[in-house]
């Protein structure tokens, strides 16, 4: 199937040329609380549609998501550049759960998600030695979305400040699943030591963490006592896990949920994005910005341009091949291409470039293969970035993407002659339907 969508995405670029200096184009052709549950059924099969779920047998859309993002209200402005990336003010539903009101003189912008104030959690046990008791009130805050009893609202959705949803491609994945059915969704971390400390069956909340309605009206029942019962679990996301261990939902997992557990340059990850729309990404203020030379929230602009000109095919890996100059072409639509002056086999070319490392800084393990970052540097691919994106009038887009980095004082080899001379990359597509999406499940329950 991985192998079709490749073929599929490829055959759908009209053609890629290259420009030089001089102008020339080369084409390309295409337990107080354990009564609440009962440990004899699985509720993943038993599930209850109550009466504040929309029974109509429509298409779910960004109406039907309401948010939790978790936020600090003395970090929030340094942090709400990301939520306000993605926010749209009268579409997307949800607040913010600070810890305080906001200081006096501080204006809340409109344009911002609209702020609660959580409820005190004083009372709850909090033993966890490396934590931060936080934790608690970040856990409740599906509980206290829950509570507000907002209409029509099929998915309860949380993340944190610095999360950036990709809220189209969000939709697209939901629709994928009955929302009248007990769902918990979301990802893992990238680092395998953050996955064997915490766990491989939750879904991290910097990722993005979606729950079914009818899922959460049992999971508040018993999330307070839950959240008492695994007091020594370090994060918020861990205790909503363990709750979930009880109810005996798990954990379906999503390719384009990202927690990004990693440190250092994301994009050697991003370049060879999994089959799965993109639904999130976290921890943005930490890694290095996804363009080169460029600040972060502004290289976040950019890949978004792209989105909004088509989102299902934003960051999707297609790569083709001219055996004639024995280049390589990886193509991330909206976001980079990688030009290998060699040919490499299609395993290489999907298996991303070790530019990031752990969450505790080490070279390795990831929950993915890797490749080296290549120290020799003619065995590096010359680097392109989302430099302009246009929308076409017959369904296409054409994108094009600049050279970064001055080669030529790195690599004297003379075989790379040629395609040191390429200094902007074009690529015209078509643009992809999110059905395409709908009609392949890829996901995973662990």
């Amino acid at each position: 199937m991985k192998c079709f969508l490749v073929i599929f995405l490829f055959a759908s670029f009209l053609f890629i040329s290259f420009t030089s200096f001089s102008n020339r184009f080369i084409w390309f052709s295409p337990c107080s609380d354990c009564s609440a549950i009962n440990i004899h059924n699985s509720y993943a099969y038993s599930a209850t549609v109550t009466n504040n779920i929309n029974e109509k047998d429509d298409i779910t859309n960004i109406t039907h998501i309401l948010f939790g993002i978790g936020g600090s209200a003395k970090t929030w402005n340094n942090r709400k550049n990301y939520s306000d990336l993605w926010w749209e003010p009268n579409v997307t539903r949800g607040f913010v759960w600070l810890d305080e009101n906001p200081g006096e003189n501080d204006t809340w912008p409109e344009y911002s998600p609209p702020y609660r104030v959580s409820e005190d959690t004083s009372a709850f046990k909090y033993t966890c030695w490396f934590g931060d008791r936080s934790a608690v009130r970040i856990a409740r805050i599906v509980k206290e979305s829950f509570e507000l009893g907002l209409e029509n609202v099929r998915w309860f959705v949380m993340g944190d400040d610095d999360t950036v949803f990709f809220t189209k491609n969000l939709v697209t994945v939901l629709n994928k699943y009955d929302h009248n059915q007990m769902y918990y969704i979301g990802g893992n971390s990238e680092s395998v030591e953050q996955d064997l400390v915490h766990s491989y069956g939750m879904a991290y909340g910097g990722g993005g963490i979606a729950i079914s309605y009818p899922l959460a009206e049992v999971l508040v029942k018993i999330l307070d006592g839950c959240i008492n019962r695994y007091h020594d679990f370090y994060g918020s996301d861990q205790k909503i896990g363990g709750c979930m261990a009880e109810i005996g939902v798990p954990l379906t997992r999503e390719l384009g949920f990202h927690q990004m557990d990693i440190r250092g340059s994301a994009r050697g990850l991003l370049a060879t994005h999994p089959l799965a729309p993109i639904v999130s990404l976290h921890h943005l203020g930490v890694i290095h910005s996804l363009i080169p030379l460029m600040d972060r929230v502004d290289s976040i602009k950019k890949v978004i341009e792209a989105y909004k000109k088509d989102s299902s095919r934003t960051m999707q890996q297609s790569f083709c091949y001219d055996v004639k100059k024995n280049w390589s072409i990886s193509v991330s639509w909206g976001y980079s291409i990688q030009l290998y002056p060699n040919l490499m086999n299609g395993k290489e070319l999907e298996t991303p470039m070790r530019t990031f490392e752990t969450w505790k800084g080490f070279e390795e393990p990831f929950t993915f293969n890797t490749r080296p970052n290549y120290i020799e540097p003619c065995q590096r691919p010359i680097e392109y970035y989302l430099d302009r994106v246009f929308e076409l009038d017959n369904g296409e887009t054409l994108t094009s993407y600049k050279r970064i980095g001055d080669y030529k004082k790195q690599c004297e080899n003379e075989n790379y002659s040629p395609a040191l001379a390429i200094q902007m990359v074009n690529v015209t597509a078509n643009i992809l339907s999110p059905q395409v999406w709908r009609q392949v499940k890829f996901s995973f329950v662990l």
